[in-house]
């Protein structure tokens, strides 16, 4: 029980990798805010976690809309508490070179991406300040390190991110928050397939990442949890500013899929 008696709240975390984070958290102890865009799938994994002995509280909001974080921010507070861990998570990714992007998907990839982070942060922080005592975590990506095909706008945003991740260690590290983030590579996960099915074979584009990561495969959810809540958990206590790159050796490897 790593997280018992900490707040937790996670940003997107209805699916994919933000709720495999979100029921990492609630096994190990943590209160959780399940924050994002839908309330019949943010309760579901409410429900989930409450089958599994766990505590969790839905939290409905557009995480570019500051109205709704504060009122999401202020709802999990008074029933849990104040929020000790938050994970950035929420993300929409627009597929296409910079010339196939609408202004409307990049306007709405820098809304959610980057507007929704430091707008939840703004609402977060305050709150740790006060107890002197918080961790918060970017989910970037391997494609703000390493340029991927057909992903400019998204891979702008989570290159923003790591850098946020420096700069934020800096300004709260004396305070007793520390601010970290993990870039996934690729994971098998819905955004993923939600990628593939733009492409013109979605069946080999999914065998060429397996066959492209030094480890001999993509990712799986938990194994960014598992990352996230070492992040989250005492355990890194003398960890701050930090990226964590989970990522099966793509970004060292350097191969880009040819689709």
């Amino acid at each position: 029980m790593r997280l018992a008696g900490k707040v937790a709240l996670v940003t997107g975390s209805a699916r994919g990798i933000g709720k495999g984070i979100a029921l990492r958290f609630a096994a190990e102890g943590a209160r959780v805010g399940i924050l994002d865009l839908d309330a019949g799938a943010c309760q579901g994994v409410v429900d989930e976690i409450a089958a599994a002995g766990g505590t969790a509280l839905e939290v409905e909001a557009d995480i570019s809309d500051p109205a709704q974080v504060e009122t999401a921010v202020g709802k999990l507070g008074d029933e849990f508490g104040t929020v000790t861990v938050l994970v950035n998570n929420a993300a929409v990714m627009p597929v296409g070179a910079i010339h196939e992007t609408s202004l409307e998907d990049f306007e709405r990839c820098l809304a959610v991406n980057l507007r929704g982070t430091y707008l939840v942060c703004r609402a977060v922080i305050p709150g740790m300040l006060a107890a002197a005592a918080g961790s918060i975590i970017h989910i970037a990506s391997v494609t703000g390190i390493i340029g991927l095909p057909r992903l400019a706008a998204y891979s702008m945003t989570k290159g923003a991110l790591i850098a946020l991740t420096r700069a934020m260690s800096t300004d709260y590290a004396s305070r007793g928050i520390r601010i970290n983030s993990v870039s996934p590579g690729t994971i098998d996960s819905p955004m993923l397939h939600d990628f593939v099915a733009w492409q013109s074979n979605p069946e080999a584009l999914l065998r060429e990442y397996d066959a492209m990561h030094p480890l001999g495969r993509v990712g799986r959810i938990e194994e960014v949890a598992n990352v996230c809540l070492f992040l989250a958990s005492d355990e890194a206590s003398f960890v701050t500013g930090a990226n964590y790159t989970v990522d099966g050796g793509i970004s060292v490897k350097g191969e880009q899929p040819r689709n």
